[in-house]
């Protein structure tokens, strides 16, 4: 409530001439006034007090809020950096890789123009090859077309030699004959005698004999001197007939 102050009129001359002077204070309007004017105080108190509390509530409020959010940004902001950290060393990992990649690309350009260099110097080979095989097959054609011509005069002279020696003689690889003998035991005519001889070189040799015969290098000695191959073989067929049968006659 609202204190409104009333006028007070105060007569002193009225009060002298009363043969009772008094003053009437109005005692009981000034404690009214009074306990109104302290309502009114302490209601401003408790406003004001509760204003405050309010302000402080508020501003505590507020200042938890801020600080809330200020750790949140904080922690944020230690996740970033710890984010740019790791970025840095992916960054620095991949410029690594990176220039490991370049060296390595580098030197498999290297490779790859020395792998050409060498195909076609390989090619270059290769077509050389090639020439070379169409000559030697062109030589091999007409060295086998002289053979042909040469064995076909041969051919009646070396079957009558087969005759004559009841032998066979045939070819094999490596510059071999391989001579058979017919009818040298004569308990049993169908028994197997033959040797190789390696006409390859200059000095005759003989590969294998079928039986061995003991008096086999005698013989290719002989052979190497002379250069006769018929009187070789003649005399291995008499050294088969000799051991087969046991005595001194020759089998031709």
């Amino acid at each position: 409530m609202a204190f409104a102050p009333r006028g007070f009129h105060f007569d002193l001359k009225s009060v002298l001439s009363d043969p009772n002077p008094h003053i009437d204070l109005d005692i009981p309007v000034y404690e009214e006034t009074l306990q109104n004017f302290l309502k009114a105080v302490n209601n401003y108190k408790n406003k004001s007090i509760t204003a405050i509390t309010d302000k402080r509530t508020k501003d505590a409020a507020e200042k938890k809020k801020l600080h809330d959010r200020t750790q949140k940004i904080e922690a944020e902001i230690s996740k970033y950096k710890v984010q740019e950290i790791e970025l840095m060393a992916t960054l620095e990992r991949e410029q690594a890789e990176r220039k490991d990649a370049e060296v390595a690309v580098t030197a498999f350009k290297r490779q790859i123009t020395s792998l050409r260099e060498r195909s076609a110097t390989m090619q270059t080979q290769i077509d050389e090859y090639r020439a070379l095989i169409v000559s030697l097959k062109t030589d091999k054609d007409k060295e086998r077309s002289t053979l042909n011509t040469h064995a076909s005069r041969v051919a009646p002279e070396l079957h009558a030699y087969e005759t004559l020696l009841a032998c066979s003689i045939e070819g094999m690889e490596k510059e071999q004959l391989l001579i058979s003998f017919r009818g040298v035991d004569i308990s049993g005519p169908d028994r197997e005698f033959s040797f190789i001889l390696d006409v390859s070189c200059h000095d005759y040799k003989v590969v294998k004999t079928s039986p061995p015969l003991p008096s086999l290098p005698l013989l290719v000695d002989k052979l190497n001197v002379t250069q006769d191959i018929f009187t070789f073989i003649v005399q291995i067929r008499q050294e088969f007939h000799r051991m087969a049968n046991g005595d001194e006659g020759v089998g031709v």
